[in-house]
């Protein structure tokens, strides 16, 4: 019997053993931190900059893959914008080159229309309505209309009116323009 309570107290006071150099190492390690950071703060200056310095060395190829991944998203998104203008501008010119076509047509017919009513209107009629209208829209009727008839107008207009015409008229075929003056 004296084994056991032997053995007993032996494995008790290792438990206690345990316990208290626990405590110990647990009331020591405060201190050993705080040794360690005065340590560190009572290090030269010159080891924490070399630290410092191998941590930016380290880490600088990564920052600056990281900054030109940035930059490319960045310019990858301006391509997109400018093109998405792009598209737009060629959107916007080609429905004013269609409204440009369809205002042209509208003219040549509305010229046409308009030499056809003065062809067919008697000379001094003619005479008294193109001295009402813009000069340079009467000498562009006048110029499509044939030399006789236009010379009937001319005849009949007044002659201040009929002179502006004729250096209009003149003015356009000296300086080879075969189209209309307006």
């Amino acid at each position: 019997m004296m084994n056991i309570k032997r053995s007993s107290t032996f494995g008790q006071m290792g438990k206690m053993a345990a316990v208290l150099i626990t405590l110990l190492a647990a009331s020591a390690l405060p201190t050993a931190l705080a040794a360690a950071n005065q340590a560190t703060l009572t290090a030269p200056h010159s080891e924490i900059t070399d630290e410092i310095r191998a941590f930016c060395t380290n880490i600088a190829d990564s920052a600056r893959d990281q900054r030109y991944l940035l930059q490319k998203q960045e310019l990858e998104k301006l391509q997109a914008d400018i093109e998405e203008r792009i598209i737009t501008l060629k959107e916007r010119r080609d429905d004013y080159e269609n409204w440009l076509q369809l205002r042209n047509e509208f003219l040549l017919k509305a010229e046409g229309g308009l030499v056809n009513i003065y062809k067919n209107m008697r000379a001094d009629s003619a005479a008294e309505k193109l001295e009402l209208v813009n000069i340079n829209v009467a000498a562009a009727i006048v110029m499509k209309l044939s030399p006789r008839l236009a010379s009937q107008i001319l005849n009949e207009m007044d002659a201040k009116t009929a002179a502006n015409l004729t250096g209009i008229i003149a003015s356009a075929a000296t300086s080879g323009l075969q189209k209309d003056p307006t």
